[in-house]
């Protein structure tokens, strides 16, 4: 089985003003993201960040992955709740993620605590987000728009 899942971004204007939308290939979410939305904590904000929707993707893909493995060793989870807390901090002219901190709850009946530890470390390790973001090979396409060519 192999998949392609996409999702687009555009961006309008200068850094500091400008402003986005991020949109899933699957139309499941479309919002707003800005300088402000990522390099601030003005909860006000209606808006996402890079940041966040790594958080959501690990959080999600190591949950769901929890429970099957957990389903792998006999056991039926009856509820997982994960959190995951991505952070973003500068370093030097640029900026860095350092690392993820996850954090899982889970209700497994007849597990006891050190099995719950095995397997929820042993999920960390194979979750496919978790693999990915420990260091992938990222291929790139770039093109430049004829219209916005420097003059020949």
């Amino acid at each position: 089985m192999k998949f392609t899942r996409k999702a687009d971004a555009e961006w309008n204007g200068s850094i500091l003003e400008g402003s986005g939308k991020v949109k899933l290939g699957s139309g499941a979410f479309e919002g707003a993201y800005s300088f402000q939305s990522r390099f601030s904590d003005d909860k006000q904000q209606k808006a996402t960040n890079p940041e966040e929707l790594i958080a959501a993707a690990h959080a999600g893909c190591y949950t769901m992955a929890l429970s099957g493995n957990l389903g792998k060793a006999g056991y039926e989870p009856k509820n997982i709740h994960t959190t995951a807390k991505v952070k973003i901090e500068k370093q030097g002219d640029g900026f860095v993620i350092p690392n993820i901190d996850l954090e899982t709850k889970a209700n497994v009946k007849g597990i006891s605590d050190e099995e719950f530890q095995k397997i929820a470390e042993e999920t960390k390790k194979t979750c496919p987000v978790s693999q990915v973001l420990s260091g992938a090979e990222i291929s790139l396409k770039a093109e430049l728009a004829k219209s916005n060519t420097v003059a020949e």
